[in-house]
């Protein structure tokens, strides 16, 4: 389902969404194979209706902006004409489009293409396509304006000191790594727009005028991919990395510390210490991430302030019965795991549904806690075995995953207690032996409220600056998913942003964000910067 931008009505941003080689339709075929769009058959009648009913005045601030984007090969731009809102405000307006926009949906493409793997995107913690990709990031760092570095763990740094330099400093980051066969925009988008919006600032001549240092952070990983481990890059800083994974291994037998060492990347006991940054010297963490879910998209808004990540807890179910011939035991005297597993099942499926009529609290949680759990629970089994799996024995014994997450903690504890009180008590009444093993837990984050409040009304400000209408509550929506911002949030304040995708999907090749959502993150952003200077 795709719902057109709120601004459909009455702006010019309406006009160029549909006769732009970004519009909806023409991305849905062809985004996945060409972005050289310049032949578009319709795109000749716009620039035919383009030069009919511009001013030649509107074309004099043509040649300084299109420039840059000209540069990037696959920039999917095909016109930086000022759109009539006053000569300086529509030149400003063409340099925001270019580098916002149209140049960081080039350089999302072209770091898409970095790969380990020929035919899908794959990049995973210190491999060969992640050296290639600190290279590029370093160098649209530097042409930002920022002075680089790369740590003992591989993160990539771009920092501003303002005249001033003393002060605690802002960080702004998101992941380089990716998931095996994923999409260009996971991690990269919230890198790139950041770098973008400071790489405005500096063409505008404004970079020194913060008023507090600003570091953009690519971190080495979060994904976890190659070690099973998440948020190598992101825990390091934050000082929550246990020496221990230093040793973990890969499928190959390579550690942590050995996949550094052959990148020449010494790290020690010692120097893992050293990279916590320390508190003091940071006034908070703000991360730009793609959605990966479908309610953005659903609400008919580009931008959403993210008010916390769900706290998540996962369990292993295992249900043992009486294994036995598929024929020759009489349905009334089995004890089937397999039967009772999926009694459980759909049993988890109602109480995450309708956690209202199911929770009993027992005085522990409030009115609150049970409007967010019946606003923020999800539950999924996502794998189930069976022993000894043929298809004429009934099974000896099923296991099967819960993964529970919810914003609220103490609704997530209350619900877990109701549902293994249930579940036990089905599988007493089905004569099976149950057992039900807490694996992971992990509290949720809530957003730092003053934060999110300033990144809500940057976001309101770049939407109204895209489609000239004053725009309605930027929506506030939960991450079901983890980021760095989790691991960061043990170092300092966090807050985050949520950028619209299409039909939420994500880590698949599929995963698309509309050019003109990639320049509305790159303009918040910007905003958010401006309010600090």
């Amino acid at each position: 389902m795709v719902v057109p931008h709120p601004s459909s009505s009455r702006s010019y941003h309406h006009i160029l969404s549909n006769a732009y080689p970004t519009s909806f339709h023409h991305h849905h075929h062809h985004h996945h194979h060409n972005h050289h769009h310049h032949h578009h058959p319709s795109l000749v009648i716009f620039w035919c209706l383009v030069i009919s009913l511009l001013s030649p005045l509107a074309f004099s601030s043509s040649p300084s902006s299109s420039s840059s984007s000209a540069s990037s090969s696959s920039s999917s731009s095909s016109s930086q004409i000022s759109l009539g809102i006053g000569e300086t405000e529509g030149t400003k307006q063409d340099l925001h489009q270019a580098i916002l926009r149209d140049e960081a949906v080039a350089r999302l493409h072209e770091l898409g293409q970095v790969s380990d793997a020929a035919a899908h995107l794959e990049r995973t913690f210190m491999s060969p396509a992640s050296i290639r990709a600190i290279k590029l990031l370093r160098g649209w760092m530097e042409d930002a304006g920022l002075s680089t570095w790369v740590d003992n763990m591989g993160n990539i740094h771009g920092r501003v000191d303002p005249k001033n330099g003393s002060t605690p400093a802002l960080l702004i980051g998101s992941h380089m790594d990716t998931v095996i066969d994923a999409g260009k925009y996971d991690g990269s988008l919230g890198i790139i727009s950041a770098i973008s919006a400071l790489k405005v600032l500096k063409v505008n001549g404004k970079l020194g005028e913060l008023k507090r240092p600003v570091e953009v952070i690519a971190f080495s990983d979060e994904e976890g991919v190659r070690f099973q481990s998440t948020f190598l890059g992101s825990a390091a800083l934050a000082g929550i990395m246990p020496v221990s994974r230093l040793e973990v291994t890969d499928k190959s037998g390579i550690t942590v510390q050995d996949a550094l060492k052959e990148n020449s990347i010494d790290i020690t006991e010692e120097n893992l210490m050293q990279l916590k940054y320390d508190p003091a010297s940071v006034w908070g963490y703000v991360e730009v991430h793609i959605e990966q879910g479908p309610v953005l998209e659903y609400v008919g808004y580009p931008l959403g302030v993210v008010k916390g990540i769900a706290g998540q807890t996962r369990l292993k179910v295992t249900v043992k019965g009486s294994q036995g011939h598929a024929g020759t035991v009489p349905m009334s005297l089995r004890q089937d795991p397999m039967t009772g597993a999926a009694e459980l099942i759909v049993l988890m499926e109602s109480v995450c549904k309708n956690p209202k009529e199911y929770i009993t609290c027992e005085g522990q949680c409030n009115e609150e806690t049970i409007e967010s759990l019946a606003n923020s629970l999800v539950c999924t089994v996502g794998e189930i075995s069976t022993w000894p799996s043929a298809s004429n024995v009934i099974p000896g014994q099923v296991t099967f995953t819960v993964d529970l997450r919810t914003i609220d903690d103490v609704g997530r504890n209350a619900i877990l207690h109701d549902l293994s009180t249930r579940m036990y008590q089905i599988c007493d009444k089905r004569s099976l032996l149950c057992s039900i093993e807490r694996k992971h837990d992990a509290d949720a984050v809530i957003s730092d409220p003053h934060l999110s409040l300033q990144l809500k009304s940057a976001a309101q400000s770049a939407l109204k600056k895209i489609t000239g209408e004053i725009q309605d509550e930027v929506p506030v929506i939960m991450s079901g998913a983890g980021h760095d911002a989790m691991a960061m949030s043990y170092l300092t304040k966090v807050g985050m942003l949520f950028v619209r995708c299409r039909g939420g999907i994500s880590h698949s090749p599929a995963e698309h964000v509309l050019d003109d959502d990639v320049g509305a993150a790159g303009l918040a952003i910007l905003e958010f910067l401006e309010s600090q200077m």
